[in-house]
């Protein structure tokens, strides 16, 4: 019988093709080649990531306004805190960067207002004061599905600066580019140990990061807590990666707890 070959395997030229292959990935997707040793750079950032000691579980979200489906996860996260020790801290990122350059660029261009605006909250008064606001602008924009107006978006962060006392005037930001390198950090921090092929959410916890989970509708009680336990899970396995199926209807993005609490929001 022949003795198996026992000698390290050079993977050089396996991982020499696979940068060749995910580069031309991203080039066709995103119109443009991602920069020389984009994975390697997302694998570094991987290592660094730690899971915070203590008794409660960290949880880092990063959002983009607009989207419904961190709507629905920032919600969800909120039906886990009403059962669980968890500390959720709210971070801005943002789609128009995201797909800049890409097919969706135009799209995304004229929505990048309210992550402006969220951006110029968390620069003066803090990732506390970046949450209260979400979740007035939330409740004034996700009442339904459906695809806001610039007029509507405008509404609402106004609408919801004034109700979380926050400066009426931070609205101007949404029409400048004042705050897009403090944007642009905060979506780097986000995406870089998850890697580019994402979208919003995005969120850290327990030392790994991930995009999603893309939710349909606001799991309760014990489902949102068996969801937040079961990704935990699986996320903590480093050999895991993706699970997918194709939605069929819109998100229900409207979201009421059943005891709702005056100034509390995801």
């Amino acid at each position: 019988m022949q003795k198996p070959d026992t000698r390290p395997v050079d993977r050089r030229s396996d991982l020499a093709l696979w940068e060749a292959v995910t580069t031309a990935y991203r080039t066709k997707v995103d119109g443009h080649a991602p920069p020389p040793g984009s994975n390697h750079r997302t694998e570094v950032a991987r290592a660094r990531l730690t899971a915070p000691r203590g008794p409660t579980t960290v949880v880092d979200l990063y959002l983009d306004p607009v989207c419904p489906y961190t709507w629905l996860v920032a919600c969800w996260l909120r039906e886990v805190g009403r059962h669980r020790e968890v500390d959720v801290r709210h971070h801005v990122m943002s789609l128009h960067l995201l797909n800049e350059g890409g097919v969706l660029q135009d799209r995304y261009r004229g929505m990048v207002g309210p992550s402006r605006v969220a951006t110029a909250v968390t620069t003066h008064h803090g990732p506390e004061a970046l949450r209260a606001w979400h979740g007035e602008f939330g409740d004034r924009i996700f009442d339904r599905w459906r695809f806001p107006s610039p007029q509507e978006y405008r509404a609402a962060t106004l609408d919801a600066l004034v109700a979380t006392g926050l400066p009426a005037d931070l609205a101007d930001a949404a029409g400048v580019d004042d705050y897009d390198d403090a944007l642009r950090r905060s979506t780097d921090e986000a995406i870089l140990p998850v890697g580019p092929d994402v979208g919003t959410p995005v969120v850290h916890v327990d030392g790994a990061a991930f995009f999603g989970p893309v939710l349909n509708a606001v799991p309760r009680g014990d489902a949102a807590l068996r969801l937040f336990d079961g990704i935990r899970l699986v996320t903590g396995s480093p050999d895991f990666f993706e699970l997918k199926r194709t939605r069929t209807s819109p998100p229900d993005v409207l979201y009421q707890p059943e005891d709702q609490h005056q100034g509390e929001h995801p």
